[in-house]
């Protein structure tokens, strides 16, 4: 089994080796941070925490208040969910940060994450590696050979195609768009990530990204499947796409009072939406996963 240790040391080397000689190397870690216990009623950032490439400069500036340490592994690691990772104590998921830092320039979203790298091992003291482990998977494979659903088209290569949202933070620029700016088909003009937009219906749940993998389609869509397992691609589709799903999410539990008067019924649900809009199926299989493996974690020290 190979394991690759996954530390600051690795991310610092990464980062000198691709700056070429005479080039000022992206910072590596934040120039001031502040780390302590949330009491904030909801989870607010000014950065956006998804795995996608999709983000708003901010001029340096990290401002996150009310999440779980669970959140901030998963951004600066590019994990989709908390099922990727193993050996998390509880109180990953149930206690609360506010993580406020500061780095010099505009650093994008990678530049960020190795930053937030840096910070867990420091102030959390996270050390993790990963492992490859053989698991019952959800395979997300073409329905029907050569022909794919109405709303999973190839990206086209001469489209534009901005990863930059608009944001009140940091210099202005001219190729950043609004989030809720969409282009033909009511696709969301911002690329690289996952956005929730409007559905047609009240009561069902439309995502949409564009210039993105069916691996990234597929990790990002696991938490809709409710079977309990990654959805992994194997479609054999290479190459960038554009795609939307509209479904009627399925309660996983007892629901709220009046929760129920608000769910389309008439919608499909999960599998019948990816075949129905995206051509694609659902099959159960055993397949690789990597998983990060949390050899050890602290609560944070002090500021």
């Amino acid at each position: 089994m190979k394991i690759a240790r996954r530390g600051v040391t690795a991310a610092v080397w990464a980062a000198l080796a691709a700056c070429p000689l005479g080039a000022q190397a992206p910072a590596t870690a934040f120039d001031v941070a502040s780390v302590k216990r949330s009491n904030a009623d909801r989870p607010v950032s000014n950065f956006p925490l998804g795995p996608g490439d999709a983000y708003s400069p901010n001029g340096g500036l990290f401002s996150a208040t009310g999440f779980p340490l669970a959140t901030y592994i998963s951004f600066a690691y590019k994990v989709l969910n908390a099922q990727m990772m193993e050996k998390l104590p509880e109180w990953v998921q149930s206690e609360r940060y506010d993580i406020q830092a500061r780095a010099a320039g505009n650093p994008g979203k990678d530049d960020m994450r190795t930053m937030m790298r840096a910070l867990l091992a420091e102030r959390f003291k996270l050390v993790l590696h990963d492992e490859d482990r053989e698991v019952p998977v959800t395979a997300l494979v073409v329905a029907k050979a050569g022909r794919l659903g109405p709303h999973l088209q190839p990206h086209p290569a001469d489209m534009p195609c901005p990863t930059t949202s608009v944001s009140d933070i940091g210099p202005a620029n001219a190729n950043a768009v609004s989030p809720a700016e969409t282009v033909a088909g009511g696709l969301p003009a911002l690329c690289g990530g996952f956005l929730m937009m409007p559905a047609s219906v009240p009561g069902r749940v439309k995502v949409a990204a564009r210039n993105v993998t069916l691996d990234f389609i597929a990790k990002g869509l696991t938490p809709g499947t409710t079977l309990g397992k990654p959805l992994v691609d194997r479609t054999g589709l290479t190459g960038k796409y554009d795609f939307s799903l509209e479904f009627t999410p399925q309660a996983n539990g007892p629901m709220k009072p009046g929760a129920e008067a608000q769910i389309d019924r008439s919608g499909p649900n999960f599998e019948e939406a990816i075949r129905e809009q995206l051509g694609l199926k659902l099959e159960a299989q055993k397949g690789t996963i990597t998983v990060m493996v949390v050899d050890h974690l602290e609560r944070p020290s002090a500021n």
